[in-house]
């Protein structure tokens, strides 16, 4: 008999993501990416599959090293436009493509620069309307060649603008050498363009745009209005912190986006709450649909059935048809479901989704029929067995985490125990299997070495509502510690752990967690940050979303030094005792790898044991599975070192 064994760190990294759905209006065609690791090129491979209902098959629209993302089937369901990168090997940039129904190869519509980001049909299908940068990028290149590559900070942005391209019968010829007759509808002065959609009757546009690209100004969004014809644009009066996708009504008179329930000055010094608005374009009126909800709910497409919007609830992810009028239908089942993507048909009759069951990766379904069998990959596989727990905090409030347990979890054994803490904060960990929610931690072959692994959501987690996600506002570190402490109390309470071998881990703000609990206290015995802030005060100055500081802290750290210094992993460094393994990506603006050298040095100089590790060419995500694997092995040598006693020899080799 063959015995059974859990994923490898290599199986782990293999499991394909699923994304970027997208049904055709006559119900009969999905269209999705799969995302797979190809070990021979050392890269991830993205390419677009097509499932038939009339065939009941999948095939791959695009294959090989011609990658493709970003699927939307024509208005005729006929035809299918698509993104993929074209240029010199080291300069790629995405154009969009279009694979007639009738023709066996696709056809190149745009060779924009810099690139397309994203793209809506015209209505009628007769063009497309897309998202590239503005022409007056030009005139910066043209600098850089006389005076060499320099940058204005602050005034320079190169702006997304919207453009439409008309699409004529030579596109049905296949005629690639057609030039295509392109038309700039804004001007990349004034604003720069987030998202957009297009009207039924193709009069109108509603454009969501910030002041400029930088991340300090996605508090300062506007929604606007384009006469297409006239080119005339109208900016609405709403003064609110506008944010995710923007979708028209079927008849064109009502625009659906997410907003802020306060005014725009009030996230100065709080966090966001956000809802649902419905703006009457005839009136001018602003009506509220929606009670109840956090800011994970997002508007995807106004039907002439209702609104299909997606929102978290705890550990899921939900999906309901909305009327303007606020009655809502569930479209998908209350508990133990996650749906990650969704798109619908303009009649409201047909959906699909990507669907992860509990301890089951991501399906494909088109109207509740399972169309996809990513779930064989775990034949012949043992998988661990992840389930929602729960306990109360220090403070008396319950907080929720994912415990990972082995199928054989002796109930009379202590199991040495590790913490992996989610980032964001606003996001939250789920009982799934999905390597695009945990990458970086190989919770399986943890289980197999004989840990148990708990993923707490705690304070400022989404889906818990409004106050939960505000519960840590001005007590980021210090308020999410008893919630995590307070977790691995109950487990060693209950006689499952053992509160002598306890390990904690995270990236991002997990990172920053994970920095804060092992400087803060002595509870653990090892630790690993990945990509994590160490000092607020010197984090503010280097991140490129400060606002997102003051948010969480209430003020600059200029004003209040004191909040600054209490919620800092290196205000604690003194006491750290816990050996830490630092990682972080070398190019990472979000957390700039000035916080990974701080906390390095600070622990050397207290002489606990510390490695720090930098990936070169790496932002937050590693681009390249043996990347992902060098991450992976190294945390998993890391903890079976220090809580298990295992040699440590073949670290910075990897060679194991």
């Amino acid at each position: 008999m063959i015995e059974m064994k859990y994923l490898s760190i290599e199986e782990i990294i293999s499991l394909p993501t699923l994304s970027d759905i997208n049904i055709s209006d006559d119900g009969k065609k999905v269209a999705f990416v799969k995302k797979t690791a190809n070990w021979k090129d050392n890269k991830y491979k993205n390419h677009i599959w097509i499932y038939e209902k009339d065939k009941e098959d999948c095939n791959p629209l695009t294959t090989r090293d011609i990658e493709s993302t970003y699927p939307f089937w024509s208005p005729n369901s006929k035809d299918i436009a698509y993104l993929s990168p074209v240029g010199e090997l080291a300069d790629k940039k995405n154009q969009i493509f279009v694979k007639l129904k009738e023709g066996n190869s696709s056809v190149q519509i745009t060779d924009e620069k810099e690139g397309v980001s994203k793209f809506k049909w015209e209505p009628t299908g007769k063009g497309i309307y897309y998202l590239a940068q503005s022409k007056e990028s030009e005139v910066l290149n043209k600098r850089k060649e006389l005076y060499g590559d320099y940058l204005h900070i602050g005034k320079e942005y190169q702006k997304n603008c919207l453009y439409y391209i008309n699409l004529d019968k030579e596109v049905q010829n296949n005629n690639p050498e057609k030039q295509h007759k392109v038309v700039q509808l804004t001007n990349g002065k004034d604003f720069h363009v987030q998202e957009f959609d297009i009207s039924l009757d193709g009069k109108n546009a509603v454009i969501l745009a910030t002041p400029s690209p930088d991340m300090g100004d996605y508090m300062k969004s506007d929604l606007y209005i384009l006469d297409i014809q006239a080119v005339e644009l109208q900016k609405l009066n709403i003064d609110r912190l506008l944010g995710g996708c923007v979708c028209f009504s079927p008849d064109g008179k009502k625009i659906c986006y997410q907003a802020s329930i306060k005014e725009k000055d009030y996230y100065e010094t709080h966090i966001e709450d956000s809802t649902l608005e419905i703006y009457d374009m005839n009136s001018g009126k602003v009506i509220h649909p929606l009670t109840d909800f956090d800011s994970t709910v997002v508007p995807i497409r106004w039907t002439t059935k209702g609104i299909l919007m997606k929102w978290q609830d705890k550990t899921n992810y939900l999906i309901g048809l909305l009327t303007e009028y606020g009655a809502l239908e569930m479209l998908s089942e209350k508990v133990d479901s996650f749906i990650m993507n969704a798109y619908i048909t303009k009649d409201g009759n047909h959906i699909s989704y990507t669907k992860a069951k509990i301890n089951e990766t991501f399906e494909i379904y088109l109207n509740d029929k399972k169309i996809t069998n990513e779930n064989s990959f775990f034949k012949g596989k043992l998988k661990s067995n992840r389930e929602v727990t729960s306990w109360k905090s220090k403070d008396g409030v319950v907080i929720e985490g994912v415990l990972s347990t082995p199928v054989d979890l002796d109930p009379n054994k202590k199991y040495p125990l590790l913490v992996v803490i989610h980032g964001g904060p606003a996001w939250a960990s789920f009982p799934i299997f999905s390597d695009c929610f945990n990458e970086k931690y190989p919770i399986e072959k943890f289980i197999e070495k004989g840990f148990i692994v708990l993923e707490p959501n705690y304070k400022g987690s989404s889906g818990y509502g409004n106050e939960f996600l505000k519960a840590n506002y001005r007590k980021l570190g210090i308020a999410n510690y008893d919630d995590i402490i307070s977790g691995v109390d109950k487990l060693v309470d209950l006689g499952i752990a053992d509160n002598e071998r306890v390990g904690v881990m995270g990236w991002s703000n997990g990172g920053y967690l994970s920095a804060f609990c092992s400087t803060f206290s002595n509870r653990f015995k090892a630790a690993s940050v990945g990509g994590g802030i160490t000092n607020w005060r010197t984090h503010y100055v280097n991140t490129d979303i400060p606002y997102f500081i003051r948010m969480c802290l209430g003020n600059n750290p200029w004003n209040d030094p004191e909040i600054y210094t209490k919620t800092s992993p290196m205000h604690y460094i003194k006491s750290a005792s816990t050996p830490t393994l630092i990682q972080h990506g070398e190019m990472d603006a979000r957390v700039p790898i000035p916080n990974a050298y701080e906390l390095y040095q600070g622990l050397k100089d207290m002489e606990v044991d510390t490695e720090l590790v930098i990936f070169k060419g790496m932002a937050y995500s590693p681009n390249q599975p043996g990347m992902n694997v060098a991450i992976m092995k190294q945390n998993l040598m890391w903890f079976s070192h220090y809580m298990l006693g295992e040699s440590m020899k073949d670290f910075r080799s990897n060679n194991k």
